[in-house]
């Protein structure tokens, strides 16, 4: 099968030149704009001349312009389409989670969400990376997700035992957190990952970021200057997997409030 415009770029950024670069992600970032304007426009827009537009088309293995337009038109309108059919389940949950949190997300891809709660509920095991300031969100997720699942691990806020990393398989999950200014760890820890075969869920502010440039599932932050934007999105996570899978989520949290009744852990 042919690969998707994006999954073409994700594979051929790291050799592109600078100007190709900006051009691949305004076109990832406006992709009804570049199935629409001119070579001319789209460079004007990504601050470029229409010749480096045109040999990005080249670098990518197209045969011209023309033929990379035609490659982003169509998956334009499939992910269109999509989005206009995507209510059920992960959706419906996504909704209602978003409205008190509108203001510091981008918009949710269903098609991605639904991918990365599937993967969650049905992995191994988890293995929940953030470092430095990104560590608050990443340990928020790990404390949520251990009420829905077990065998959810988590990383340090300066680094990572490559013990932990040893045990993960082509059933794991690895959750990465990824935000300006990227940290050298985020990445070491995507590609040992996929090294050992597991699934990388990345969760950083643009696709072709470096740990977005290797991930299986991207799902983008909003205002990256907030943690609440990463807040938001975790919980949205956290929400839709409680829906999708209510039956083992509510065994497991069954179980939770028993230990905590017996331990007198809540005052009320």
């Amino acid at each position: 099968m042919n690969p998707s415009f994006q999954e073409l770029i994700k594979h051929k950024f790291p050799d592109l030149s600078r100007g190709q670069k900006k051009v691949a992600e305004f076109l990832v970032n406006f992709m009804e704009k570049g199935s629409l304007y001119t070579a001319g426009q789209i460079g004007k827009e990504a601050g470029v001349s229409e010749t480096t537009v045109i040999r990005l088309a080249y670098a990518l293995g197209l045969n011209g312009f023309s033929d990379l337009q035609e490659l982003m038109r169509k998956e334009w309108l499939s992910s269109a389409e999509s989005k206009e059919a995507a209510s059920k389940p992960a959706a419906d949950s996504a909704a209602e989670e978003k409205k008190p949190f509108s203001e510091w997300l981008s918009p949710v891809d269903e098609k991605d969400l639904s991918q990365a709660v599937d993967a969650l509920i049905k992995s191994d095991q988890v293995y929940i990376a953030g470092f430095r300031e990104s560590h608050t969100a990443a340990y928020w997720l790990y404390y949520k997700m251990n009420q829905l699942r077990n065998h959810v691990l988590l990383s340090f806020p300066t680094g990572f035992l490559l013990e932990t990393l040893c045990n993960l398989t082509s059933a794991s999950t690895v959750v990465v957190f990824s935000l300006p200014r990227y940290t050298k760890e985020s990445l070491e820890v995507a590609q040992q990952a996929k090294k050992q075969g597991a699934k990388v869920i990345a969760i950083t502010d643009r696709r072709l970021s470096p740990v977005g440039q290797i991930a299986d599932i991207t799902l983008l932050a909003g205002t990256t200057e907030h943690i609440l934007s990463l807040l938001a999105l975790s919980q949205i996570v956290i929400s839709s997997m409680q829906k999708r899978d209510e039956k083992t989520a509510g065994k497991r949290q069954e179980s939770l409030e028993k230990l905590y009744a017996e331990q007198g852990i809540f005052l009320e």
